[in-house]
């Protein structure tokens, strides 16, 4: 028995034949699908180069514009004050912060006025004492008195320490203004390496 082989579809007998398509419309008709393709492909594409740039220069937009207007004023959050461990303490006033990321280095700056019983408490949480601060020394760096605004002059009430650690934990500038001593006021400056 042989194997009958599939037969070929062709057009019913009743169906006119097709004329061979001109020119003019197969130039048309591979301009539109071109156009298709551009559609589907290039406009995504171009969609998604936009998008890049602006996620990229956003970053800098945002550091750019909180540099400019200053710290926030308010609590930083227990999280913040956990992991740049920033203990702040309680009564304090005129607080404010602001805080920077990038791949490099985070930063938190914290600046508030306690009195003389939070300051101890404050500097005791971090580590370190009083002994520790030594007067005219100015351990905030240029860079982060320039994106904060803060300015430590060379009065004589100015106290500074840097409170270094191994890694992951941050290390800590510290600037206390003593000009009245019972209302303390305290610039801190703690980075970390994400």
């Amino acid at each position: 028995m042989n194997a009958s082989l599939p037969r070929q579809a062709t057009a019913p007998p009743d169906e006119p034949r097709r004329p061979p398509e001109d020119h003019r419309h197969m130039v048309r008709r591979r301009s539109l699908t071109l156009l298709i393709i551009v559609l589907l492909i290039g406009v995504p594409a171009g969609y998604l180069v936009i998008s890049a740039n602006q996620s990229r220069d956003s970053g800098k937009d945002k550091e750019a514009k909180y540099a400019a207007t200053g710290l926030t004023a308010g609590w930083p959050s227990k999280l913040q004050r956990r992991l740049y461990e920033v203990p702040v303490p309680h009564p304090s006033d005129q607080i404010a912060y602001y805080e920077t990321n990038n791949w490099k280095t985070s930063r938190l700056y914290v600046r508030f006025r306690t009195s003389e019983a939070g300051l101890d408490t404050f500097l005791t949480g971090m580590g370190v004492s009083r002994a520790d601060l030594k007067k005219g020394e100015v351990s905030v760096s240029e860079r982060d008195q320039k994106i904060t605004g803060w300015r430590f002059p060379d009065n004589g009430h100015w106290w500074g320490l840097t409170h270094g650690q191994k890694d992951p934990a941050p290390t800590q500038d510290i600037m206390v203004n003593l000009a009245v001593p019972a209302s303390p006021k305290v610039y801190v400056v703690s980075r970390t390496v994400p």
